[in-house]
């Protein structure tokens, strides 16, 4: 069960980030506080934004005015390509975040490999990444996010690549492993029902210049299992209404 701080504390904040690239105005005066166990995801129509916000908190850009507070040097960032190396196995793939924190080779996958049952890989430690479905590449990139350590995670679209039927299944997936491991977790997602299920609060952006125009709270108690109980239920089907009538204002 993700475990939420006291309203005050924050693992991460944004305050008035606007960003521009040229003559185009990407984000528009963004502020957004997430606090240590809350997962938020950040929803939105196409060219909003959203993945500039997240690499803006991830310190991969630099806004042109405003600040984040909490951002680079407490976040484990994982890009919509899952980025797996091709000339390493699964193990040595999930090991790599260690491997970059100074652990040598032998350590990082030592540490690594007892996690690779929970997340559903034993045996296929050795595999390499042409070996393995989608949804496997998924969860070894999430777990080499995971094995970075840092008290929060930064998600971009992390399961756009796949097909429904998988993507509903590593929803139910990431919603336990993040039960089991609570991280602060900023989730970018153009999927209303994912935002919904995944997140303690959907924050809802504009179109371009974007700005967040709603933030819902999703009061559904955890585990939110089955998945698809929970997504056919009233109480969803009344959120997922609120969400969708933010994203037409």
């Amino acid at each position: 069960m993700a475990v939420a701080a006291p309203r005050g504390t924050a693992a991460i904040t944004a305050e008035g980030l606007v960003r521009r690239f040229g003559t185009v105005t990407a984000l528009d005066g963004v502020d957004l506080e997430v606090r240590p166990g809350e997962a938020v995801a950040v929803v939105g129509p196409s060219g909003c934004g959203k993945s500039t916000l997240l690499e803006l908190l991830a310190g991969l850009q630099k806004p042109e005015a405003g600040r984040v507070v909490g951002g680079a040097e407490s976040c484990a960032f994982m890009p919509q390509s899952d980025l797996l190396l091709p000339w390493r196995d699964a193990l040595a793939n999930a090991a790599l975040a260690l491997e970059c924190s100074g652990a040598s080779k032998g350590e990082a996958r030592r540490a690594a490999a007892p996690l690779f049952e929970r997340f559903g890989l034993n045996d296929f430690e050795r595999a390499y990444p042409r070996e393995l479905s989608g949804g496997m590449r998924q969860r070894v990139a999430f777990l080499r996010t995971l094995l970075a350590g840092r008290p929060a995670l930064l998600l971009d679209e992390p399961f756009g690549a796949l097909d429904s039927i998988t993507r509903a299944s590593m929803q139910e997936w990431l919603a336990d492993a993040l039960a089991k491991e609570p991280r602060a977790l900023v989730l970018v997602t153009h999927d209303v029902e994912e935002a919904l299920y995944l997140a303690d609060r959907v924050a809802v952006m504009s179109p371009r210049p974007g700005r967040i125009v709603a933030q819902i709270e999703v009061p559904i108690a955890r585990p939110r299992t089955p998945r698809r109980e929970v997504v056919m239920s009233p109480e969803f089907a009344e959120l997922r209404e609120r969400a969708m009538e933010a994203l037409g204002q």
